[in-house]
């Protein structure tokens, strides 16, 4: 997020909350989902949803960016039902054999790769290292 202007990060951190919000997350499961500091306070998030960006921290943007993205292949997977995104998450998946939202709880960046690729194939085929022939 470092080569952003302030006023970009700020509209990729609202972005990113808005998506929490939807996602109706509590504010310990944003703060473990995005890798933000323990120090980090409730009030904090308020913060974040009007005036202030995340920190500039390379771990939490790319954290933030599989949130956006991860949003998306929802959105795309159900783009007639908003609330089915939040739904997906909660379910339990035959593939992670758990909820996607416990992955994304649970095991890190790694959780947010694995989810974002269950949902995206392309994003999946990426990570495989496969070349078009």
């Amino acid at each position: 997020m470092s080569s952003m202007t302030p006023e970009e990060r700020i509209v990729l951190t609202r972005a990113t909350m808005v998506i929490l919000d939807s996602w109706q997350l509590k504010t310990e499961e944003m703060r473990t989902l995005l890798g933000l500091s323990e120090k980090t306070r409730a009030r904090s998030f308020q913060k974040f949803r009007s005036h202030e960006p995340f920190p500039d921290d390379s771990g939490v943007s790319r954290r933030a960016d599989y949130v956006r993205k991860i949003a998306g292949a929802l959105h795309t997977s159900y783009p007639t039902n908003p609330l089915m995104g939040g739904r997906w998450l909660r379910q339990r998946h035959r593939r992670f054999g758990r909820a996607p939202l416990a992955v994304l709880m649970e095991d890190g960046e790694a959780g947010l790769v694995a989810v974002l690729a269950e949902l995206d194939c392309t994003f999946s085929w990426d990570l495989s290292g496969s070349r078009p022939a």
